[in-house]
């Protein structure tokens, strides 16, 4: 989902573990361990966003995701401590009517951050496939040839 970064804080964390459960993501992006919320360094301007089943969190399908954000999701059997959910810039909440583990709670928090970025094009109104195609996101500007004095494509020569 285009993540630049996995982080933990304070977590027992097995990179054997999370072999199994990964496409081998930690050969491809950094993992950065901090024992205490004290100890969290992350980049200039990137916001910090807890997911969580707290009182006062926006519902995600009603959240504008930063462009520069951090997702911090509690233990399977916990919560977001206080210390935490006060370094938070936002917190959101997945709106279901069951519980999820954190793993498909990072997945649908990360797809929905792909969605609404842009990375897709919009749904359509109606019921069926992609209302229009979606937009470029990577290549060489497009020009065309003219003539500045005629304003008209020039001959190939």
């Amino acid at each position: 989902f285009g993540a630049s970064f996995v982080f933990t804080v304070g977590a027992h964390y097995k990179a054997s573990e999370a072999r199994a459960d990964t496409s081998k993501a930690l050969q491809h992006m950094p993992l950065y361990h901090w024992d205490t919320p004290g100890d969290m360094a992350l980049p200039r301007a990137c916001r910090l966003v807890g997911v969580e089943l707290a009182e006062g969190a926006l519902d995600l399908p009603s959240f504008r995701h930063p462009l520069q954000a951090a997702y911090i999701l509690g233990p399977e059997r916990g919560e977001l401590s206080p210390e935490i959910l006060g370094m938070c810039d936002h917190v959101v909440k997945i709106p279901t009517a069951f519980c999820i583990n954190v793993a498909m709670a990072g997945a649908i928090v990360m797809y929905d951050r792909a969605c609404t970025l842009g990375r897709f094009s919009p749904r359509p109104v109606g019921n069926g496939g992609a209302a229009q195609k979606a937009r470029q996101a990577h290549g060489a500007p497009k020009s065309r040839q003219t003539t500045r004095r005629q304003g008209r494509k020039s001959r190939p020569i």
